[in-house]
């Protein structure tokens, strides 16, 4: 599909011209639906869908809430509902409530007038559907990251939500962390002086085996497997195509950038006032692991940004990750075991931020023979700051169930973070340099690029058709 077919197209056409069943829960739900009352003694009924490990963790700190209960619990793999998975979470914190229901088709779970709110933990590729359905439905929904599978669907679930005046968080719970929030205020204040460049990068060492080389088989007697496809090409199974590892092939998912770039690409966008770049560069590939994945074990992308509140002629970002080496640079003691960081290097000072907390690095300036250092760095250190940032994530999202209000993750806003780790994707399946029209979201002067912002869909899924580019103010 060219950037000229994909552009303005009609979004959420009516329902006698939706088709498939992608589209059948929006041409039932034609009206939007209204705010659920918040009474004091009312409680929130939440369905899981996708009993995973992180679906698992969303579902334990939304059940440590008095006002929540778990209605349903869904999945395509029978297995996740066990007393030792999903159900477990259920019977330690909820032991006193009805058993929620058990179902494996998600469309089920949205016919359910208890379901007043959904989280969905589903593989990539499975995030689109039950998230526009689910805001058609009625229900406010707590999704994983990343936002799409392609920028073109982000941008249909940011649309959908307006349209259904519904609640939306999606987890990049770092901009509910204290020692995240500490850190952006520093970048607000100017104290780093004017930012060039930022900088995001992971790096683990999976060598050399990686995920390994499993032969195709049979997939196990408690999936379905065809529905675990769902809209994504027929393959054989393979267990590296399956749980766990599915991110690391392109049919499910973006590899370690829209794993992990969407989180910290994130905090960049929030600290640094801006939500788009104007290009993306990539270079990369399978270098050194001997496994079956698709994506990338190394890659670096270089983003161009315009002008912003901290970089007033523009800045770049690099993102890096590599599979093969755990080394770092500028290790400022204890900060950085965590294999993810980020960086913001001002005229002033350097600013590095992980999980652990943050440190400011002041710039010395060469005066005369003498150095000075123009920040202190004592005043700005912030390890002790760590907080339970996933908690408060959760919380902001029940809060804003209640009071209407927007999310700190909301969906237009990580759909904006998830655009970029998507285009170094997409420049790097092309090899060319790829200019972003942000209001458009549109590739400049590149067809050949433009298709990949959407991906055909296995029948009988379908998407209903989308409107490109930002809404309105």
């Amino acid at each position: 599909m060219t950037a000229d077919q994909l552009n303005r197209r009609t979004f959420l056409k009516s329902s006698s011209q939706a088709a498939g069943l992608g589209a059948a829960a929006l041409a039932v739900h034609t009206q939007p639906a209204k705010a659920r009352p918040a009474g004091a003694n009312e409680r929130l009924g939440v369905a899981l869908i996708g009993c995973g490990g992180m679906g698992q963790y969303d579902l334990g700190d939304f059940l440590d809430h008095d006002h929540v209960r778990c209605v349903a619990l869904c999945d395509v793999d029978t297995a996740r509902f066990g007393d030792d998975q999903a159900m477990k979470h259920v019977n330690e914190k909820k032991s006193g409530d009805p058993k929620p229901k058990l179902i494996q088709d998600y469309r089920k779970v949205l016919e359910m007038k208890e379901v007043d709110a959904v989280i969905v933990a589903t593989p990539d590729h499975w995030h689109c559907l039950p998230v526009i359905e689910a805001f058609a439905a009625g229900k406010d929904v707590y999704h994983e990251k990343p936002v799409a599978l392609t920028i073109a669907e982000g941008r249909l679930m940011a649309n959908t939500a307006r349209q259904y005046d519904r609640i939306s968080q999606v987890g990049t719970q770092q901009r509910s962390g204290e020692e995240f929030q500490q850190a952006v205020e520093i970048v607000h204040s100017g104290k780093l002086g004017t930012i060039t460049t930022c900088g995001v990068w992971t790096r683990n060492n999976l060598t050399p085996r990686g995920i390994g080389n499993p032969m195709d088989g049979d997939p196990p007697s408690t999936v379905d497997y065809d529905r675990w496809l769902g809209p994504a090409p027929k393959r054989p199974f393979n267990k590296n195509r399956f749980h766990g590892s599915f991110r690391w092939f392109w049919d499910y998912s973006g590899g370690k950038i829209t794993d992990w770039g969407v989180h910290l690409i994130d905090v960049i966008h929030w600290a640094m006032e801006t939500d788009a770049p104007l290009s993306a560069t990539a270079s990369g590939g399978n270098y050194v692991l001997n496994d079956n994945r698709e994506t990338p074990d190394t890659q670096d992308v270089l983003y161009d940004y315009p002008p912003s509140p901290h970089a007033p002629r523009g800045f770049t970002l690099q993102w890096s990750h590599r599979n093969s080496n755990t080394f770092w640079l500028n290790r400022p003691g204890d900060l950085n075991k965590g294999a993810h960081c980020m960086a913001f290097f001002g005229s002033e000072a350097t600013l590095l931020l992980d999980r652990g907390g943050f440190r400011v690095i002041p710039q010395t300036k060469r005066d005369g023979d003498k150095d000075t250092d123009r920040v202190t760095a004592d005043e700005y250190k912030g390890e002790s700051r760590f907080s339970d940032r996933h908690r408060a994530h959760v919380a902001d999202f029940l809060e804003c169930v209640k009071s209407r209000q927007l999310c700190r993750s909301d969906v237009e806003i990580a759909h904006r973070s998830t655009v970029p780790p998507h285009l170094g994707n997409i420049a790097l399946w092309t090899g060319r340099k790829i200019r972003w029209d942000a209001y458009r979201e549109q590739i400049i002067g590149d067809d050949d690029a433009a298709r990949h912002l959407i991906r055909p869909y296995r029948a009988p899924w379908k998407l209903p058709d989308i409107e490109m580019g930002r809404p309105m103010a």
